[in-house]
């Protein structure tokens, strides 16, 4: 967590900071100096003082600023910005600054230099944001749990204060700084809604007053402060406007006459007057609320004024200076004085209706301001810049009338990316049919296409060759670009396919293009010009391979004869191969299929590197298990404990070797539903060998990693962005060095550790299991081992509370049995405690089992009874172990409950069996049932 608190130089005071009211605010030295003083950012320089108390405007894109990467993963760069949340101009003189947010980062840009500085705090997305009048500080809201508020220094860009849980419960709907830059509001967003005000200098976290709000006054979006007067407030609903009094002794407030209209702008104080304005259609509703707030909650109708000022539908209202700005559905902005007569106006954007207006805090200069204006009053208006409602920032200069598009976003759902396989450029589209490709070096767009008649883009890809750019689309549709000019000719067009294709990929050699759609089939393409770099492309087929969705589709390259081969792997467990070379005349055909998992879901896979002397094809599935298979022979060769972060992994890809790092390992990069990561290879269950972080808090749609590895980019889906991550493997290998060697990682697996009482029992499991190998004849001399057997496994692996089934059990034996045949072409069939140690804590559930699976079993399995337990009878539990999944024996059935039970002969001859209760009646799953039956022997 960031510091609560403001840092500063040091002093010897205990008092609390406070901020003055200059124009560039000063942190007072009198900040204490308690546990303060650390934060999780380093905001010391080398001479003991604080870099917020040092920072000037220019310090944070100075050269002085830039720091080497201190994680595996840095965020370096955002495409796209939520056009719902404000924009605010931050510096306008010297170079052109201004803040905005996107997904869950907030970003500072810098136009003039085309860098960005990036506020990586939230962990949610971001629900709202505010700046001081000064522009000197931002506050900025998550949609957590926590509904955490961080304030940032615009200067610095480093966190000082950070507000948790402001509403437990719920979120904060809207927050505002006083003028003086001293208290904050918070406004929740709960069914009935709280505000509160905050001393955020202060290092206690706690509101000065609160208020609760009736519900009948219609949901408050918004709220601010009177910027004559720190002590009074207003919000606003569609239907209603609230003012507040506050100080020591509480918050008070009252309601104004609710509107006969829907209203879309916000409600704002006048600069110098009692009067709050609000614009309602084409018209300015204005009340004077007097001087006494609380004493004049009943308001007539001879306070109210309605101003009709323009034709156009107003959808922003503010202040600034002495002027009343809006701006309207047509995208115009118009300036008014007190008298609301128009002044000034701007019709020239011809742009889509106007969210936000932002005005510079630096006023305009005029080198001929002697000259002008000698008889009347200047009318001088500050810089300023709009956001739309489709995510476009514009910027005007109102000295020399100059418009400029300064960021160009497109708010609307990205699934598609891809990197170029040797040029530093990345494509991306919309669901709106727009595809950019960018230059992530020069950090400029190249290339743009919109498609008019298909629109929504669902997936990407170059060839290997970098001469073509395939485009999926939602309808079926399927183009081949050119992928520098991203035109294409008439027939590479293709409209064979009805179903959304949400992966597509081109083999080794560009020979082939492979789609896998909606409709769980895969289709296929050949270019017949692939020899000499043509573009002859036709349709081959399509086969539906799977009955459940398709989740990864990938051409490798045959052992033998450099041949490609194409494979996909659905939710029905299922790995296809494809013959590519007898497939002709609209007609695909089938190599193989086998099913590599018995219960868990494989989730995507990819071609692991050559770390050993066979080539195998990595799976990862829902159970947090990463599987390598034999290329040739699909068989299980290992089973590993894959990363575990909060989701399975989605989508898995080799990370391409990077000539500047250090490292000489391999690695590998993945996504989750959430997070990016990394992980280093080869793969052996050590879990410190893989770090992630959040990239995409309402879920990643794909991701693509640069040519040459430095760079992963992620494509956010609903929130419509994309981020660029810098990747420092140093960084990786040196965390999981401190992990410890050797066998360290994995003993830290082990419930206890080493020195534990469960690898105590481990260590005498395994050497019972020796004895019993041995025989228990006393007489005969006991050769000690290091080694067991591979029969005893799975009697070891039952005894300490895994029991495997028997594909798993012969997953097991391959994985040791052919663990060294490629070197010396023998079998091992011998294992010691280390290794069995790292094959039980790849092989056991990542997470146990929960009582919740075994509930949701019965329900499977089961029928509810009379009062909503789920049950199976008797007969239906054998029938299930007899006939489904590895069947059983009915001796093998009775054998089981024999010794689960604890049932003998001796005790069926003593005493009515326990085991005959259980035959008669149901087995249940509530233990409330279970108390009432008698009670078998323990098991």
């Amino acid at each position: 967590v960031w510091s609560s608190g403001i840092m500063s130089a040091s002093s010897e005071s205990s008092e609390e900071p406070t901020l003055t009211s200059a124009e560039e605010p000063q942190i007072s030295e009198h900040a204490g100096e308690e546990e303060n003083v650390q934060t999780t950012c380093d905001i010391s320089n080398m001479h003991g003082q604080s870099q917020v108390y040092t920072a000037t405007q220019d310090t944070l894109f100075s050269k002085e600023a830039a720091r080497p990467a201190m994680h595996a993963l840095s965020l370096e760069r955002v495409f796209g910005m939520n056009p719902v949340l404000p924009i605010y101009s931050l510096q306008d003189s010297n170079q052109l600054i201004f803040v905005y947010a996107s997904a869950h980062v907030g970003v500072i840009f810098n136009h003039t230099l085309n860098s960005q500085h990036i506020l990586q705090g939230h962990s949610c997305p971001i629900s709202c944001m505010c700046v001081s009048e000064d522009r000197r500080w931002i506050a900025t809201v998550d949609t957590g749990p926590r509904n955490m508020v961080i304030i940032w220094d615009s200067y610095s860009g480093i966190p000082v204060n950070t507000l948790f849980e402001c509403h437990p419960g719920s979120c904060v709907a809207a927050l505002g700084f006083s003028s003086d830059t001293k208290y904050l509001a918070t406004l929740g967003n709960a069914e009935f809604q709280s505000v509160l005000i905050w001393d955020w200098t202060s290092t206690e976290q706690k509101c000065l007053c609160q208020a609760e709000l009736n519900p009948k006054h219609g949901f408050q979006d918004h709220i601010i402060f009177n910027p004559n007067d720190s002590s009074q407030l207003l919000s606003g609903s569609k239907t209603h406007m609230l003012i507040y009094k506050w100080d020591s002794e509480g918050l008070e407030y009252f309601a104004l006459i609710p509107f006969a209209d829907l209203c879309l702008s916000r409600s704002v104080f006048h600069w110098k007057k009692n009067l709050v304005l609000k614009a309602i259609g084409n018209s300015i509703v204005v009340w004077d609320f007097g001087k006494n707030l609380i004493e004049k909650q009943t308001k007539s109708l001879g306070g109210i004024k309605t101003i009709h000022i323009q034709q156009e539908p107003i959808t922003v209202l503010t202040i600034t200076d002495t002027f009343i700005v809006t701006g309207d559905i047509q995208g115009n902005v118009r300036f008014y004085d007190e008298n609301f007569l128009l002044v000034n106006w701007y019709t020239d954007f011809n742009q889509d209706p106007v969210v936000y207006i932002s005005f510079s805090k630096e006023l305009p200069k005029d080198n001929d301001e002697e000259d002008y204006f000698l008889d009347v009053d200047p009318v001088i208006i500050r810089n300023f810049i709009i956001s739309t409602i489709n995510a476009k920032i514009i910027h005007l200069n109102t000295q020399t009338r100059v418009i400029q598009t300064v960021l160009q976003n497109d708010y609307d759902p990205l699934h598609a990316l891809t990197c170029h396989p040797f040029q530093p450029a990345v494509a991306f589209g919309n669901l709106q049919g727009m595809l950019r490709l960018w230059d992530y070096n020069c950090k400029a767009i190249i290339g743009n296409r919109i498609f008019e008649t298909e629109k929504q883009i669902q997936s990407i890809t170059f060839d290997p060759k970098g001469l073509f750019l395939a485009v999926g689309f939602r309808t079926g549709a399927v183009y081949i670009l050119n992928a520098t000019t991203l035109e294409n000719k008439p027939d590479e067009i293709f409209n064979c396919i009805k179903d959304s294709i949400h992966l597509i990929t081109f083999s080794h050699d560009s020979q082939y293009l492979a789609t896998a759609d909606a409709g769980r089939a895969v289709s296929l393409f050949r270019n017949e010009g692939y020899k000499d770099s043509s573009s002859r492309w036709r349709f081959v087929g399509r086969y539906r391979s799977h009955y459940k969705p398709i989740q990864d589709l990938l051409f490798g390259v045959q052992l033998y004869n450099a041949k490609p081969r194409l494979l996909s792997l659905g939710l029905d467990r299922q790995l296809v191969e494809y013959d590519l070379e007898k497939s002709e005349s609209n007609k695909l055909l089938l190599l193989s299929i086998k099913r590599i998992e018995q219960s868990a879901v494989p989730r995507c896979m990819t071609w692991y590197p050559f770390l050993n002397p066979e080539e195998f094809l990595l799976v990862a599935s829902d159970n947090y298990k990463m599987k390598l298979f034999n290329s040739t022979t699909t068989m299980c060769r290992s089973t590993l404990l894959g990363p575990t972060y909060g989701s399975p992994i989605g989508k898995i890809a080799v990370l391409p070797k990077s000539t500047t790092s250090k490292t000489k390992s391999h690695h590998l990069a993945f996504i989750t539903d959430d997070k990016l990561g990394l992980q280093i290879l080869p793969l052996d269950g050590n879990p410190y060998k893989s770090s992630a972080l959040i990239c995409h808090p309402t879920g990643v749609s794909t991701f693509s990693c640069s040519y040459d590895g430095k760079l992963v980019f992620t494509a956010g889906g609903s929130d419509s962005s994309v981020l660029s991550w810098r990747v420092n493997l140093d960084v990786l290998d040196a965390a999981a060095a401190l992990s410890g060697e050797d066998m360290d990682p994995f003993y830290s697996l082990i419930k206890g550790g080493r020195d534990g009482r469960f690898y105590k029992e481990m260590e005498d499991f395994f050497f019972y299991c020796q004895i019993q190998h041995q025989g228990t004849d006393m007489m005969k001399r006991i050769e000690v081992s290091t080694k067991i057997p591979l029969s005893e496994v799975p009697i070891l692996m039952r005894a300490l509370g895994h029991f495997p089934t028997e594909q798993e059990l012969e997953e097991m034996f391959n994985e040791i049995k052919f663990s060294r045949f490629a070197e010396t072409g023998k079998y091992v069939t011998d294992i010691d405690l280390e290794d069995f140690i790292k094959l039980y804590i790849n092989h056991r559930p990542a997470f146990g089992i929960s009582s919740e699976e075994l509930v949701q079993a019965f329900h499977v399995l089961g029928k509810d009874n009379l009062v909503g337990n789920p049950i199976i009878h008797k007969s239906e539990m054998i029938k299930f172990l007899q006939a489904r999944g590895e069947h059983m024996t009915e001796d093998e059935v009775a054998e089981c409950f024999t010794t689960l039970l604890g049932v003998n002969e001796k005790e069926e001859q003593e005493e009515e069996a326990p085991g005959e209760q259980i035959r008669n009646n149901d087995i249940r799953t509530s233990p409330q049932e279970r108390r009432h039956q008698q009670p078998a022997s323990k098991s």
